[in-house]
C-alpha cells in the first residue's frame, strides 16, 4: 500500500491514513456486545501495528530531515562555488534553466531579467540572438544561434565565439552530461583574440616585406594592380624594363597613368602601341594576356598578365631580346639549312635515279646470272647423262674383254686398260661431284642411311683395287644408322677409302665407326700408309692439293676436297689425325638417328661371291646402242638370255613375240623423245599381267626418281653401273619375284 519510492512526506501522510482507518475499524468493532472478545483481540494486533507503523514512521522523518539538511548544504556549496567561478555557468535539466551564477546572468544586461529558473535553452539563445550587446556580425554569431533555437543540441561538445561591443569575445560552449541535462559555460577569450589579431598584423607584414624583398630580387619585372586599377606592389626591374620614372611607379598610383606615360613618351614600338588599347579590359576579362613588345631602347618584352582572386592582376615583364635573336638567328639557319637540304635531296634524286638504273642493271645482270646457272644446271644433267653413257658402255665392254681374255696373253694389257679407266672414271666422278656442289641447287636428299650397308658396299666394290696393292680390305660390322644422302655419303667414304689402299704400300685399311656420348657418331677409316705430317692436314682438303710425301702420278688431289664440300653442305664434320710413316685415319662425324621400321632394300640384297650363271630372261631396254651392246655381252657372259630394246614400243613387241615375261628387266630412264623408262617398267607389266621385277639404271640422281621408284617398286642403280653389285641385285630380285610365284 506504500511506493517505497515515494517522498519520506508522501510515506508518513499515507502511514497516518491507514493507522486512522485503522483505529476507526477498531471502534466500530467495540460496539459489538456478542464480539467483544474478538473485538479486543483485533485491537491488540492492531495496537503492535500501530507502534510498528510509528517507529517506521519516525525513522523515515529523521531521514527526512538529514536529507534535507544534506541538500541545503550541497545547494549552498554548489551556489559558493558558482559564484567564484571566472566565467557563466548554467544547469538546464529537462531544456530548463534549474541554476546560474552572475556572471552568466550579468554578460548581456539587457537580456539578465530574462535569465530565470525555469527558463528553456531555446528561448536563452533567442534572447542572445537579438541581444543589443552582441556586434552585428550574422556570418559569424547568427547562425549557431539559429541552429541551437532549432533543438539541435546534443550530448556532445559544441561551443562557438561571440563579439560583444566594446571589442569583447566570449566563447559560449555546450555540453551534455547525459539524459536532459545540459551545461552551458561562457568563457572570455578577449585577450587571446587580440593577441592573436596582433601577431597575424605581424606576420602579414613579416609577409609582405619578405614578398617584397623576393620580388625586388627577381630578374621578372613585376606589379600588381588591385580590382580599383591603383598599383599595391612592384619592383625596380618593372620599372627598368619599361623605362619608368622612379615616381611614377608607386603604391597607390593608377595602372593607367603608367600605360598613358608609355604611350605618351613612345616607349613601345608603333606597331605594338595599338595593343594597350582596352588592355586593362582584355586582361580582366581573360584572366590570361601575353604580348610581345618592342622597346624603343631595342629590347624586347614579353608580358604577361595574370588575374588575381581579389579581381586585380598581376604584370611580370621578361626581357627575351637574347632569346628573340637567337630565334632569329635560329630561323635563319633554318632557312640556310632548308636550302641547302633543298640542293642535297636535289643530288640525292640525281643518286637515286641513278641508283634505280644500277638496280635494274643489277636485276638483268641477276637473270642472265640465274640463266647462266640454269644453263650450267641443264648441262650438268646432260653431261651426267651423255658423258655417264659411254663410260657405262666403255666400262662393260672393258668387263666382258677382261673376262674374255683370262689365261691370255692380253690379260695384263686389259687390266691396265680398266685400271686407267678407273682413274678416268674416278676423276669425271670427281669434276661432276664439284660442279654438283656448286650448283645452287645442290640436289642434296638427306634421308634415314644404314652406315653398315654403306661401308659394306664400299670395301666390296673396292676388294678388287685392294688386291692388286696387296693391301687387307676389310669393315668392322655396325648397326648404326645416320641422316644423310646416301649417294654422297657413299662417294665420300669411297673417296676416303680409295685413298688409303692409294697410299698404303702394305699392311691393311679398316672402316668402321664409334658411337660417341653426344648422340654423334663418327665413321672413321684407319691406314698403315706414308701418313700425312702436320702442316699438310691444314691444306690437303683444298682443290689440287697434295701432300708433301706423296709421289707424284698419284691423282689431282680432289678427291678429300670433295669429301670436305660435301660434308659442310651436310652438316657433317671431317676430321684427319696422322703420322708420318705410321698411318692415317680420317673419320666423318653425324648424327646418329633411330633406323626405320624397314630395312632397306641393298641391305637385304646378296653381295659378289661364289654366285651361279645366271639362267634368266633379261629385258634390257636401252636408247643407247653402244651401252645396249655392251650391257647385252656382259649379260651373256654371265649366262643370262637378252632381249634388247631401244625403247618402249620395241621391248613390247618382242614380248608379244616371246608370249611370256621376262624374269627381270633392266631400264634406262631417258629414252628417245618422250618415251621414259618408268613408262617402260609400267608397260611390260600391264601388256604381260606380271608383276616382273625392274632395276633402273640412270645418270638421273633425282629423289624424285628414287621416290618413284619407291612407289613403283623398282630399283635405282646410277651411271657408271657398278658390276659387283648388279649381278647379285639382279639373282635376288629374281629370286624373290621367283618365290613369290
Amino acid at each position: 500500500m506504500i511506493d517505497p519510492d515515494d517522498p519520506l512526506e508522501v510515506q508518513v501522510e499515507k502511514q497516518a491514513k491507514i493507522i486512522a482507518a485503522l483505529v476507526r475499524r477498531a471502534g466500530r468493532q467495540n460496539e459489538v456486545g456478542s464480539q467483544a472478545y474478538s473485538a479486543f483481540q483485533s485491537a491488540i494486533a492492531l495496537q503492535g501495528q500501530v507502534w510498528a507503523k510509528t517507529r517506521d514512521l519516525e525513522r523515515a522523518s529523521s531521514e527526512l530531515s538529514q536529507l534535507r539538511h544534506d541538500r541545503e548544504r550541497s545547494q549552498k556549496n554548489l551556489t559558493d562555488a558558482l559564484s567564484v567561478m571566472e566565467g557563466g555557468f548554467a544547469l538546464f535539466e529537462e531544456g530548463r534553466l534549474r541554476i546560474c551564477n552572475d556572471l552568466f546572468r550579468s554578460l548581456l544586461p539587457d537580456i539578465s531579467e530574462r535569465i530565470r529558473p525555469g527558463l528553456t535553452l531555446s528561448d536563452y539563445f533567442d534572447a542572445m540572438e537579438h541581444s543589443a550587446h552582441l556586434e552585428p556580425d550574422d556570418e559569424q554569431v547568427a547562425p549557431p544561434l539559429r541552429k541551437r533555437q532549432g533543438g539541435g543540441s546534443d550530448t556532445a561538445l559544441s561551443s562557438f565565439v561571440i563579439a560583444l561591443r566594446g571589442d569583447r569575445w566570449f566563447q559560449i560552449s555546450q555540453q551534455g552530461t547525459g539524459g536532459e541535462t545540459v551545461i552551458v559555460l561562457q568563457t572570455e577569450i578577449t585577450d587571446i583574440v587580440r593577441k592573436n589579431r596582433s601577431e597575424k598584423a605581424q606576420l602579414i607584414d613579416l609577409h609582405a616585406h619578405y614578398l617584397q624583398a623576393a620580388i625586388d630580387h627577381m630578374s621578372l619585372g613585376l606589379c600588381t594592380v588591385s580590382a580599383e586599377g591603383t598599383v599595391t606592389l612592384h619592383n625596380d626591374r618593372f620599372r627598368e624594363l619599361l623605362g619608368l620614372p622612379y615616381t611614377l611607379v608607386q603604391s597607390g598610383t593608377l595602372f593607367t597613368e603608367v600605360v598613358g606615360f608609355i604611350r605618351g613618351n613612345y616607349l613601345i614600338d608603333s606597331e605594338n602601341m595599338a595593343l594597350f588599347d582596352g588592355w586593362m579590359e582584355r586582361a580582366g576579362n581573360d584572366g590570361r594576356l601575353r604580348q610581345t613588345l618592342r622597346h624603343a631602347s631595342g629590347r624586347v618584352l614579353d608580358m604577361h598578365t595574370h588575374a588575381l582572386p581579389d579581381r586585380g592582376f598581376l604584370v611580370d615583364i621578361k626581357d627575351v631580346t637574347l632569346e628573340y635573336r637567337a630565334t632569329e638567328l635560329l630561323e635563319k639557319r633554318v632557312a640556310e639549312r632548308t636550302a641547302e637540304l633543298t640542293r642535297a635531296n636535289t643530288r640525292l634524286t640525281a643518286q637515286f635515279e641513278e641508283l634505280a638504273r644500277v638496280q635494274e642493271a643489277l636485276r638483268l645482270a641477276k637473270e642472265e646470272a640465274e640463266a647462266a646457272n640454269s644453263s650450267k644446271t641443264r648441262f650438268l644433267a646432260a653431261a651426267s647423262h651423255d658423258l655417264l653413257q659411254p663410260i657405262n658402255a666403255a666400262k662393260l665392254l672393258i668387263s666382258t674383254l677382261f673376262d674374255m681374255s683370262r689365261e691370255s696373253p692380253m690379260a695384263d694389257t686389259v687390266e691396265r686398260l680398266e685400271g686407267a679407266f678407273t682413274s678416268m672414271e674416278q676423276l669425271l666422278h670427281a669434276l661432276l661431284d664439284i660442279s654438283r656442289l656448286e650448283s645452287s641447287t645442290g640436289q642434296l636428299n638427306p634421308t634415314e642411311v644404314s652406315l653398315w650397308s654403306v661401308m659394306q658396299t664400299v670395301t666390296q666394290d673396292q676388294q678388287a683395287f685392294a688386291a692388286r696393292k696387296g693391301v687387307r680390305l676389310s669393315a668392322v660390322p655396325c648397326s648404326l644408322w645416320v641422316r644423310s644422302d646416301q649417294r654422297y655419303l657413299f662417294r665420300s667414304i669411297q673417296n676416303l677409302v680409295v685413298n688409303a689402299i692409294q697410299y698404303t704400300e702394305s699392311g691393311r685399311v679398316l672402316v668402321g665407326c664409334r658411337r660417341k656420348p653426344d648422340g654423334k657418331v663418327e665413321l672413321q677409316v684407319w691406314d698403315t700408309g706414308i701418313g700425312i705430317s702436320r702442316k699438310d692436314q691444314r691444306r690437303i682438303f683444298e682443290e689440287f692439293t697434295r701432300a708433301d710425301n706423296v709421289p707424284p702420278g698419284s691423282g689431282m688431289g680432289l678427291g678429300l676436297s670433295i669429301v670436305d664440300r660435301t660434308c659442310r653442305h651436310l652438316g657433317h664434320r671431317v676430321g684427319v689425325r696422322s703420322k708420318p710413316g705410321v698411318g692415317s685415319v680420317f673419320s666423318i662425324e653425324m648424327e646418329a638417328v633411330a633406323p626405320p621400321a624397314a630395312a632397306k632394300e641393298a641391305e637385304m640384297a646378296p653381295r659378289e661371291g661364289s654366285l651361279p650363271d645366271m639362267d634368266l630372261i633379261v629385258l634390257v631396254v636401252e636408247n643407247d646402242p653402244a651401252v645396249l651392246d655392251a650391257t647385252t655381252r656382259k649379260l651373256e657372259r654371265w649366262g643370262a638370255s637378252v632381249l634388247g630394246a631401244r625403247g618402249t614400243a620395241e621391248a613390247l613387241g618382242m614380248l608379244a613375240d616371246l608370249g611370256v615375261p621376262p624374269d627381270i628387266m633392266l631400264a634406262d630412264y631417258q629414252l628417245d623423245g618422250a618415251d621414259l623408262g618408268t613408262e617402260a617398267i609400267r608397260a611390260v607389266r600391264e601388256a604381260t599381267g606380271a608383276h616382273v621385277p625392274a632395276i633402273m639404271i640412270t645418270a638421273d640422281r633425282s629423289p624424285e626418281l628414287a621416290q618413284a621408284g619407291a612407289e613403283q617398286d623398282f630399283t635405282v642403280m646410277t651411271k657408271p653401273v657398278e658390276l659387283s653389285r648388279l649381278r647379285p641385285l639382279m639373282h635376288w630380285k629374281a629370286g624373290m619375284a621367283e618365290g613369290a610365284r
